[in-house]
């Protein structure tokens, strides 16, 4: 059963195509079923705290790091100067902790479920570190696309770490939520989405491309390897305006990531500018959707 476990047994992910994913679970710390989605808090002996929503993994303390850097700093050391940054979605402040780690004036997060930051802060404190607490944090509990829509602010870099496009995170998949961040963009920003783990949710990643390109020059996508979102190669959507921000060499990369003293667990300026090379089946995904 997807997403199924027996007390001091297993949580079991359904993944689609005869796979699933199992992580033996030590105990379960939480479960509650919000106005918006089930949310349960598992604690293992070889992979930390583990959150899952509707059954779904969403964040796991041994691997977490994988993801939030690869969302965070991808954009934000292809721009280079960014100040104002928004994240829709992260409600586990693993997002919300890395783009801090930059010189910005001000990290926007807007977050639907008010629960899952503050069981977030109490069950796995160790992902945000301290974030919420940083005077340069602005947390919103609020509707993402509700926000984008309305919102007469403006961000150098856009992070959109949803759920899948489904229940809650369905709109923000959506044309009319990528026209509205294209909007809200300074010239020169950038724009990276989650979009799925590609053997599995390949269509997600072309539609996500296909869709972007409708109102951004340049949309494209970027891999990494995260063990609990099982399957093989995370893919992750990239849209700006300005196609020489994806083209920085190495040496660019390189003196933005020294001058910022940041210190990572997985990303480097090399694996950065290797991130947009893609392996076939993933390239012809991403041509799928131009």
């Amino acid at each position: 059963m997807s997403g199924s476990s027996d007390e001091w047994g297993w949580f079991d992910e359904a993944l689609g195509v005869g796979m699933q994913l199992g992580l033996k679970i030590d105990s379960i710390l939480y479960r509650e079923t919000t106005d918006l989605q089930d949310l349960v808090i598992y604690q293992t002996s070889d992979w930390g705290r583990v959150m899952a929503l509707d059954g779904i993994m969403q964040v796991c303390e041994r691997d977490e790091f994988i993801y939030h850097e690869m969302l965070t700093h991808m954009p934000m050391l292809a721009h280079g100067s960014a100040k104002e940054v928004c994240i829709i979605g992260g409600g586990d402040g693993g997002m919300l902790r890395e783009a801090l780690r930059h010189p910005v004036d001000r990290v926007t997060m807007v977050e639907i479920d008010g629960t899952v930051v503050e069981l977030c802060k109490t069950y796995l404190p160790g992902i945000s570190d301290g974030a919420f607490d940083d005077p340069r944090a602005d947390l919103l509990i609020a509707d993402g696309a509700k926000f984008m829509a309305e919102t007469e602010r403006r961000f150098d870099v856009i992070i959109v770490d949803s759920t899948d496009p489904a229940g809650p995170g369905e709109v923000l998949f959506s044309p009319a939520f990528y026209e509205n961040c294209r909007s809200r963009l300074n010239p020169g920003g950038v724009m990276t989405t989650q979009s799925g783990v590609v053997m599995i949710q390949g269509e997600e990643l072309t539609t996500t491309v296909r869709r972007l390109g409708e109102h951004f020059a340049d949309a494209h996508a970027y891999i990494a390897a995260v063990p609990t979102y099982a399957g093989g190669f995370m893919g992750f959507g990239w849209a700006s305006d300005n196609p020489a921000l994806r083209e920085h060499d190495r040496d660019t990369i390189a003196a933005r990531y020294s001058a910022t003293n940041l210190a990572t667990r997985y990303y480097n300026p090399d694996l950065h500018c290797g991130a947009f090379a893609l392996p076939s089946y993933i390239a012809k995904r991403v041509e799928a959707g131009k």
